[in-house]
């Protein structure tokens, strides 16, 4: 499911009820999905039964990543993250973190990759003061999407 709007995220509050327990939370922006990509999300969605994805909408990419990203909008970045078998919910937020989302879903399992640490990642202390787990992936080596780009420039 395919989240656009903070007010429909109701929607998937209600839908996540019955899962809670196993309910997994990771974010990014997401711009060129890649194998690291990939591989990071089902070893996400491994950690529960439910894993909801938060992406970036494009102002808040421009923000963070400068005026040339993102290279995908955020409507296609978020239908190619919900074709994978591994990702039940893809909501869009617009802030430059995903506190909001968090505080509203307060997952179980909050992810993000291997390149964080505990202190760094946001909503860390809020989902454990709700009893939930902040855990890092570890990356595939050598994937990067900024790295990507920056090839694909160079050719």
């Amino acid at each position: 499911m395919i989240v656009p709007s903070g007010k429909d995220l109701s929607d998937v509050l209600v839908a996540l009820q019955p899962h809670r327990g196993s309910i997994v939370f990771t974010n990014g922006v997401f711009d060129i999905l890649h194998a690291g990509h990939v591989t990071y999300l089902q070893a996400a969605r491994d950690l529960g039964t439910v894993l909801v994805v938060g992406v970036n909408a494009d102002a808040s990419v421009r923000r963070l990543k400068g005026p040339d990203r993102p290279i995908n909008p955020w409507e296609d970045r978020a239908t190619v993250l919900a074709a994978l078998r591994s990702v039940d919910h893809v909501i869009y937020f617009d802030d430059d973190t995903p506190l909001r989302l968090i505080t509203a879903i307060l997952p179980d399992v909050l992810v993000k990759g291997g390149d964080y640490q505990r202190d760094t990642i946001v909503g860390a202390d809020i989902v454990e003061e709700h009893g939930g787990r902040v855990l890092t992936i570890d990356l595939l080596e050598g994937r990067s999407t900024t790295n990507i780009i920056s090839r694909a420039r160079k050719a």
